[in-house]
């Protein structure tokens, strides 16, 4: 591992620097990291965490490089406000997490960095700076020239490993957002994100089921037919291809996502396509919190964060917990162990 991993700060108000820095930290003696943010404040609070030999500060504009052993890079991408501080949504809060993102997106795309792993960023606050911005997965894409569905977001956790075929989509117009190409591209993603991650389910075969997206997988038509005629045609496609063509990913469906999260929770199943954003999260949130890791597929890098927001509450308490980013971390050392 000689390229280090970059670490975007997120929120200066939310808990964002506290994790990145703390995660940082704990690694610095084995894979050494770049956080990106307001280099001051970091390196100060770093030294009060740690001691005065723990940074090594690259100067705005300076080439990023691997970090000495033992020691956390720290990009200076500007200095925080005080209204940046505050434990709320402000522009210039909003301002902050977005430029500290762009610089470690840059980094990722110009290879500096073998990786990327992201605080949480309050999209709020972005838009209170007045930028239009959905959430990381969408701009990650549109950062990297995609669009937004050619990438997918997904929850890997111990107990369930969870895609989605839409995401920040509202509830009234998720109907009209599944299509059967959508559809594929999940199917794939997760598929070939749980052969990535399968560690002690390798020796055997994995199955993945795709959810309906109405009540009871639509009932025969009865609830409606997306089912049928969006969904089902996606999932004959994709057995076409690896890693279902090959027989190491059984992939099932559609099913009544009900039944579908039930048989992942109780381990029958190994993954479940979910069909919207809600769908997915409330069940990887019961069954993995503090353990998933928000995961964006399709991006010409790794690219992992935690499944919680910037908690306000948390930072301005001082109670918080680092175990949502140390997970999102190991994930991408994980998947970028041969880079």
């Amino acid at each position: 591992m000689n390229l280090p991993l970059a670490i975007s700060t997120g929120d200066p108000g939310g808990v964002g620097p506290e994790i990145a820095l703390a995660v940082a930290l704990e690694a610095r003696h084995s894979d050494p990291a770049i956080l990106f943010g307001d280099a001051g404040w970091l390196a100060r609070r770093a030294r009060a965490l740690a001691d005065a030999d723990a940074c090594f500060v690259f100067e705005r504009g300076a080439e990023l490089v691997a970090p000495p052993f033992g020691k956390i890079g720290i990009a200076d991408v500007g200095v925080w406000s005080a209204e940046a501080l505050e434990h709320r949504a402000t522009g210039s809060g909003g301002a902050a997490q977005l430029k500290a993102l762009d610089a470690a997106i840059a980094a990722a795309r110009g290879g500096r960095v073998r990786g990327l792993v992201t605080a949480p960023m309050s999209k709020s606050a972005v838009h209170h700076a007045g930028h239009d911005f959905v959430g990381h997965t969408e701009h990650l894409a549109r950062a990297c020239g995609l669009a937004d569905d050619e990438v997918t977001m997904l929850f890997l956790g111990p107990r369930l490993r969870v895609g989605l075929v839409t995401t920040h989509v509202a509830i009234a117009n998720v109907p009209s957002e599944i299509t059967p190409a959508r559809v594929l591209r999940t199917v794939l993603h997760l598929g070939a994100a749980l052969v990535r991650v399968a560690d002690e389910r390798a020796s055997r075969q994995l199955r993945v089921a795709v959810a309906g997206l109405n009540p009871h997988a639509g009932e025969d038509g009865m609830f409606g037919d997306e089912e049928p005629r969006l969904i089902a045609p996606a999932i004959a496609a994709a057995r076409g291809f690896a890693p279902y063509v090959d027989g190491r990913v059984v992939l099932e469906g559609p099913l009544g996502a009900e039944t579908a999260f039930r048989n992942a929770a109780s381990g029958l199943l190994d993954a479940v396509v979910a069909m919207f954003h809600d769908q997915a999260t409330i069940a990887s949130k019961l069954l993995d919190w503090g353990d998933a890791v928000n995961t964006t597929w399709g991006l010409p890098f790794v690219r992992t964060s935690v499944d919680h927001g910037v908690a306000y509450d948390a930072a301005a308490s001082g109670k918080i917990e680092v175990d949502g980013m140390r997970a999102a971390f190991r994930m991408a050392q994980q998947l970028t162990r041969d880079v």
